[in-house]
């Protein structure tokens, strides 16, 4: 009998790529919800290999979950740093500055 692919692997692939990208892009917000929905995803496919080993391939399904661990984590840090400025009221100085660099660097 041939092994079937698991149902979330895909699932999980995708949502490890693009929550890696966004903990970078949207101050570890939508990296935290993503990556935290994969790592979901790869533990119920996890249940599932356990149950019937014979029947599911795992496949790459322990990278995605590696790569969806490493952006919650990223993320986490983000997440933290932002509540830091937040309630410090260094958030306005920190907006600040990047878009001074930003502007030096333009105008180059």
């Amino acid at each position: 009998m041939e092994k079937q692919k698991l149902p979330n692997e895909q699932a999980v692939m995708i949502l490890g790529i693009v929550s890696f990208i966004g903990c970078c892009c949207t101050n570890g917000v939508l990296g935290l919800v993503l990556s935290g929905i994969g790592l979901y995803l790869a533990n119920q496919s996890e249940k599932l290999i356990q149950e019937n080993p014979e029947q599911y391939n795992p496949g790459s399904l322990n990278t995605w979950k590696i790569v969806n661990i490493v952006s919650f984590a990223i993320s986490t840090v983000f997440v933290i740093y932002l509540i830091y400025l937040l309630a410090s009221g260094k958030y306005q100085e920190s907006n600040e500055q990047m878009r001074e660099l930003i502007e030096q660097f333009q105008n180059r």
